[in-house]
């Protein structure tokens, strides 16, 4: 099994969310065609040359400035930011976001050794709530560990891994940290924790 190498070795999995347990664009692009509904509900703009303005932004560029981009285009006033914000927090999908199939089956070969998974999430917690609660995790959720960095310092602080490890009592050797930025890589090597790219299973 070609994920046998990582998990034998080690009996709790630390795992990142954006891009690391499923493509964050799943959800971006989400929120994206939903604003673009509410503009057209709220100002008569066409969603259809919004929302496709916004997928081409985001693929040039990502989400940084998508907003203020979108409102110089199509004439938003300011005001509206707060409803794009909002959005992210709490906006309902439609559709699930579904899971790297190559992480799903690592996580689950994690359940069926019976050893012990952990999200660590950095970002906004109700954000990244709202996203874990819209995830198709296939009856793993039951088995996850919840934490947010934010709850403790902002990375590249290693104040969360650390309370994870004293609160379960884990032994960092026996540890496998999964992430896919060069940030995550920095906290789980200042951490003493071996360090996974996530593109290595996908």
């Amino acid at each position: 099994m070609a994920f046998e190498p990582y998990i034998e070795p080690k009996k709790a999995f630390v795992f990142g969310l954006d891009d690391v347990l499923y493509p964050e664009k799943d959800y971006l692009l989400q929120v994206y065609y939903l604003f673009s509904e509410f503009m057209a509900y709220s100002l008569q703009l066409d969603s259809k040359e919004m929302i496709a303005f916004m997928q081409a932004e985001f693929a040039a560029d990502g989400a940084t400035a998508i907003f203020e981009k979108t409102a110089a285009k199509f004439d938003i006033p300011e005001k509206y930011a707060a409803n794009f914000a909002l959005l992210h927090q709490n906006a309902r999908l439609p559709l699930k976001l579904l899971l790297y199939q190559q992480v799903l089956s690592f996580l689950q070969e994690v359940v069926l050794e019976r050893k012990e998974i952990y999200l660590l999430v950095d970002g906004n917690p109700l954000q990244q709530l709202n996203k874990i609660k819209q995830v198709e995790w296939h009856g793993l959720e039951q088995y996850l560990k919840l934490y947010f960095t934010e709850e403790f310092e902002v990375e590249p602080s290693i104040k969360s891994l650390q309370f994870v490890v004293d609160q379960h009592q884990l032994n960092k050797e026996e540890m496998l940290m999964v992430g896919v930025t060069a940030q995550q890589e920095a906290i789980a090597s200042a951490a003493a924790i071996d360090y996974l790219s996530v593109t290595k299973l996908l």
